[in-house]
């Protein structure tokens, strides 16, 4: 933290570090505790199709933090580099919305872009926020700990709205899980892992004691949302994230290479009848847990329209899905969503938007990667983006979050992108600077 002084540069600079922690800890808590938190999952509303979970104070609080952050950014020296790259981000929005224009619920797409386009703004913004690095630390071990605090409320004062019971009506077989503040199981699960990620990294630059505990917590509740691939994901992860690390040439081969295998045996076991039975050989739930209908159904559905798709909230849970009477011959038609990030991009804006995306979240992060200075290519910082990286691309295989406005696994992928980007480009602020120097990353 930079000395306080009475002289007007320093006054500036403490104003905007002060302005920075708040804005920090505000996204933060934003994306990590939603405002429909603590659901009664045993009313019947929720079997109504399009049920919206905003309200008109969850509407104020986002445009108040998208408007912060935007101020901030502008005013900020490194602004030329927010939102980039421009052209292909422009040409994939200029997609999206005539894909939305043209779909059956124009409106809908057209709220879900402007959802999208805040989110991504708060992401580019949100790392350059921190003073320095052990500032950066401090903020993610305190929203942490928050989102564990709230969460472990849940669980052991609100029960019956933490935990998962046998007569809720939706999926009553998850009775027992813990899902916390969390609307379900599976959510919670993945925040836990990627709290388990911000603690590793806070045990390595700020302290060991609160790094700990946050992993400690974090993995404890995992356990118990019974997130089966979130749990096995989170070694996994640390693995392959060691060997992208340490050896160059698994670099492509692990992102892309099994990305793409895994789609294979996941989404293909569900279409083709012989790879489904391999995978049922080798003692793997070719259903991966009911979610094989969905993948068919969405399957049916692209291929009426693969090139410009359905639009963003256009298809899933609109009354001619659900009162369309396909629910005699699959669940799938009351779905939220594909349940497969990938899948369901394809499904909402076509194949050109499927490359965009994947050339966007997967083939640029890459390119940043190989152009990381070797003095930073092994800093922890760099370790904590490329882990949120790559469990955020190997889970959309199971779960859709592109694009899914204040999703909080969407967000943290889009920040580590950000991450990465000025990792290859920008040097890192560690000590205080006067403001004439401070052309640097604050991350």
């Amino acid at each position: 933290m930079p000395d306080l002084s009475g002289s007007p540069a320093n006054s500036a600079e403490t104003l905007r570090v002060r302005v920075g922690t708040f804005l920090f800890l505000a996204i933060s808590i934003y994306y990590w505790i939603p405002f429909h938190s603590f659901v009664d999952l045993t009313k019947e509303s929720l079997l109504e199709p399009g049920g919206d979970n905003s309200s008109r104070l969850n509407q104020i609080v986002a445009l108040l933090l998208f408007a912060g952050a935007s101020c901030y950014g502008v005013l900020h020296p490194m602004r030329r580099g927010l939102m980039q790259p421009r052209v292909l981000l422009a040409i994939l929005l200029l997609w999206v919305l005539f894909a939305c224009l043209v779909s059956a619920h124009p409106a809908n797409g057209i709220k879900a872009i402007i959802l999208t386009t805040m989110v991504a703004v708060n992401a580019n913004v949100y790392l350059l926020l921190p003073a320095n690095e052990r500032h950066f630390a401090k903020m993610l071990a305190v929203s942490t700990l928050v989102m564990l605090a709230v969460a472990y409320y849940g669980v052991l004062f609100k029960p019956l709205l933490s935990i998962h019971q046998a007569n809720e009506v939706l999926e009553p077989m998850h009775a027992g899980l813990w899902r916390g503040h969390f609307r379900h199981k599976n959510e919670a699960a993945v925040a836990m892992v990627l709290a388990s990620f911000l603690g590793l990294y806070v045990l390595r630059r700020w302290s060991k004691l609160v790094g700990l505990t946050i992993v400690s917590l974090a993995f404890f509740f995992l356990i118990h949302t019974g997130g089966k691939t979130s749990t096995a994901m989170l070694p996994g992860i640390l693995l392959l994230a060691w060997l992208f690390e340490h050896v160059r040439l698994l670099r492509i081969p692990i992102a892309i290479g099994g990305v793409a295998l895994f789609n294979l045996f996941a989404v293909g076991s569900a279409v083709f009848r012989p790879l489904g039975e391999f995978v049922s050989s080798l003692g793997i739930d070719a259903t991966f847990t009911n979610r094989a209908d969905v993948w068919r159904f969405a399957f049916s559905v692209i291929a009426e329209q693969p090139f410009i798709g359905r639009g963003f909230k256009a298809f899933w849970q609109t009354e001619e899905v659900v009162f369309s009477g396909g629910g005699i011959e699959t669940w799938a038609v009351r779905a939220a969503h594909a349940h497969n990030s990938y899948l369901e991009t394809l499904l909402v804006i076509g194949i050109p938007g499927l490359i965009l995306t994947l050339l966007w979240l997967v083939v640029l992060p890459l390119y940043h990667i190989s152009r990381i200075p070797p003095a930073r290519q092994h800093s922890d910082l760099t370790r904590l983006f490329l882990r949120i990286w790559l469990y955020s691309i190997y889970s959309a295989s199971l779960e859709a979050f592109f694009f899914d406005g204040p999703n909080v696994l969407w967000f943290t992928l889009l920040f580590a992108i950000c991450g990465l980007r000025l990792q290859s480009s920008a040097a890192l602020a560690t000590e205080p600077r006067p403001l004439a120097q401070r052309m640097v990353a604050h991350a």
